[in-house]
């Protein structure tokens, strides 16, 4: 990668009905060059380091002492190399299995399968890798090295060009090799030479010049890409040359696609000498400038909001550049919105098992990202069924509801951390003591008896 960047702010624009406002609070810092965030089904949130370390990062905070996972040893460690990407198994609860992808220690991508302790479930063992898929790099950047499991439960990775500037050897318009590409494989089903099966959809089996595991190509270097949860669309943030920062979408079954790189650097011409037609090309859903005086330099893709909590950035993906410290934003007709220039170095987003959202900063903080508006209008119950009393409150609140009974009740804060949480009989008044929280604003989730939320802000002084 070209390098894809805090302070407390705030950013304001319209987005549908709604006066758009994302802030960003600090919920942990003093990792060491921190490049992914994961979760693994639960509450937990798991911090990959690029020098080979995975922490478990508590809802409360804390940072367990001992690392879930180190293979430092096994890493070659830094600039663009290292420990870059980490996703767990959809089934993770039941077979342990989580997988990772680092350069080795002679500068080449390894993805492999490690399995958690069978006595511990905050540590790996780190005795059990399995090699999974591997190739060479020729040059030290560019390495891509993100992984996740799409909607399908095939694994998908992506790859970079292989590095140096430019693509010199054409990797990323070249099927017959796995660099420049987004590959997809089963890593269930083996095919009997490899720990891993080709999905039978994929695009390009049968062609005798190109790699059964190739999902897409013409990517630069897509260090960070992302599944809605909703639709299942793919996002990925393909960092640019010299001059743009390109974002692409592509919806859960268009395989094959080709997104132009070495031809084209976002929707601009770059050296087209044998490409094919623009016709034939995937160009970006939104781009951005990254040319000299931007400020901006690499693009670190994110994600399209899906959590519980806030209804002005649902369905908006957020995506940050790591020089100019920009957090932007996409919504769904491709239009981009810089929000203004801040000073960390972002390298990636995460999200939680409840669909928020973090933001990562090399330097070693993690961030929480909010937006400004409570979800309360059609999507959960109507929200005037619910009434708190008092608000602000500072011992006790009665939640009472009118035309829906109560099956669950919690109380988030607003780092996302779930400090109340009850099933209850299917009432329809509760009183709750928040005489043990600090003061400021959380938020009350209720789920009703037929499964719909009412969320309410509650504050207390």
């Amino acid at each position: 990668m070209k390098h894809p960047l805090l302070l407390l702010f705030t950013l304001v624009f319209i987005f549908e009905v709604y006066a758009q406002e994302v802030t960003i609070e600090l919920f942990k810092d003093g990792f060491n060059n921190p490049v992914n965030l994961q979760h693994a089904g639960d509450e937990r949130l798991f911090v990959v380091e690029q020098n080979g370390i995975i922490k478990i990062l508590n809802p409360d905070g804390t940072i367990n002492g001992d690392p879930f996972l180190d293979i430092s040893s096994q890493v070659s460690c830094c600039g663009e190399r290292g420990l870059l990407g980490l996703a767990f198994h959809p089934d993770y609860e039941n077979n342990g299995y989580f997988f990772v992808n680092y350069t080795n220690t002679s500068g080449d991508t390894q993805v492999s399968r490690f399995s958690v302790s069978e006595t511990d479930p905050n540590i790996a063992n780190s005795n059990s890798e399995l090699p999974i898929i591997d190739y060479n790099q020729p040059f030290s950047n560019h390495n891509g090295g993100c992984l996740a499991f799409g909607p399908d439960g095939y694994l998908y990775i992506s790859s970079g060009d292989g590095g140096s500037g430019g693509d010199p050897d054409n990797h990323a318009q070249n099927l017959g090799d796995l660099l420049g590409n987004m590959l997809r494989i089963d890593i269930d089903n083996t095919d009997g030479t490899a720990n891993y099966g080709i999905p039978p959809d994929n695009p390009f089996i049968g062609n005798p010049d190109a790699r059964d595991e190739i999902w897409a190509y013409g990517l630069r270097n897509p260090w960070k890409f992302s599944f809605d949860l909703l639709n299942g669309d793919m996002w990925i943030g393909d960092v640019g040359q010299n001059e743009v920062e390109e974002i692409n979408r592509a919806g859960a079954s268009e395989a094959g696609l080709n997104y132009g790189w070495r031809c084209y650097e976002g929707s601009q011409p770059y050296n087209t000498n044998n490409c094919p037609s623009a016709g034939e090309l995937t160009f970006p859903i939104a781009e951005y400038s990254s040319a000299s005086g931007s400020g901006n330099c690499s693009i670190t893709g994110g994600y399209v909001y899906r959590g519980s909590v806030y209804a002005d950035i649902q369905g908006v993906y957020l995506f940050a550049d790591y020089c100019s410290g920009i957090i932007g934003t996409v919504d769904q007709d491709g239009t981009v919105i810089e929000q203004g220039d801040f000073s960390n170095n972002w390298v990636s987003f995460g999200e939680d098992v409840n669909g928020e959202l973090y933001v990562v900063d090399l330097s070693g903080g993690i961030y929480k990202i909010s937006g400004g508006e409570i979800l309360s209008n059609s999507e959960i119950e109507n929200v005037s069924n619910i009434l708190i009393t008092p608000n602000p409150a500072s011992n006790q609140i009665t939640l009472q509801t009118k035309n829906a009974l109560i099956s669950e009740i919690k109380i988030i804060d607003v780092k996302g951390s779930i400090l109340y949480s009850e099933k209850t009989n299917l009432v329809n008044s509760k009183q709750i003591s928040v005489s043990r929280f600090s003061k400021g604003i959380y938020f009350l989730n209720v789920v009703t008896e037929n499964g719909k939320r009412m969320v309410k802000k509650v504050v207390i002084q």
